[in-house]
């Protein structure tokens, strides 16, 4: 898929989901705040209780980049973790290692996030680890290696160029984004993570 059909695919979804996913898609949704096609610009008809959940959990879903998999193997894994089972799910997710690749402004989206991952030019606590899922533990150090800092793509997020786009660097993080490092300092709290979602819901959608 090449990087426009891409980018017209998460527009598209930014729309259908009522958030803008990434910063081109920011544009496009204030041009056009309705759902895409004929009948985008209609008034919603009342929605079943089980479509709004569905939509919330597809806003989630999408803020993360993930597969509806991966999606229902978090909600399993939040409801063995101690609290609500929301605001866990959501705190766990942040805590994957593309989620704070992009939290730390090495990335403009979390697409982007992960294949800065894949491409395997990320180093926890010194070695490299290529799987976006990786759970990030308080107290470990993510940085771009030194041999991919060298690039353009990595020059530009070292001088802090998708900040612009980016919401401010959450509490948990502490990061030193002119050496392209940054440590979790503690588990997030659902509070301060910067995603759109109404997490009952989506607790809700799964235990139905």
């Amino acid at each position: 898929m090449s990087s426009v059909t891409r980018a017209r695919r998460q527009v598209r979804l930014s729309r259908a989901l009522g958030l803008a996913l990434t910063p081109k898609a920011v544009k496009h949704f204030e041009k056009r705040p309705y759902p895409p096609g004929e009948h985008g610009r209609a008034r919603r008809r009342t929605e079943s209780d089980y479509a709004v959940r569905l939509r919330e959990k597809q806003r989630l879903r999408a803020q993360y980049g993930l597969r509806e998999k991966q999606m229902a193997r978090a909600f399993e894994d939040a409801k063995k973790t101690p609290g609500l089972t929301g605001e866990a799910m959501v705190e766990n997710l942040e805590q994957r290692l593309d989620a704070l690749v992009l939290r730390s402004g090495f990335a403009r989206t979390i697409l982007q996030a992960r294949q800065v991952v894949v491409h395997r030019h990320v180093l926890v606590d010194g070695k490299i680890v290529d799987r976006p899922s990786f759970q990030v533990k308080p107290g470990q150090t993510l940085q771009i290696k030194p041999r991919s800092q060298t690039s353009d793509q990595f020059r530009v997020a070292a001088a802090g160029a998708h900040r612009d786009v980016l919401p401010a660097v959450p509490g948990y993080l502490d990061v030193q984004l002119e050496k392209l490092s940054s440590q979790l300092t503690r588990r997030p709290k659902r509070a301060e993570v910067p995603v759109t979602c109404e997490v009952q819901l989506v607790v809700e959608y799964y235990s139905r």
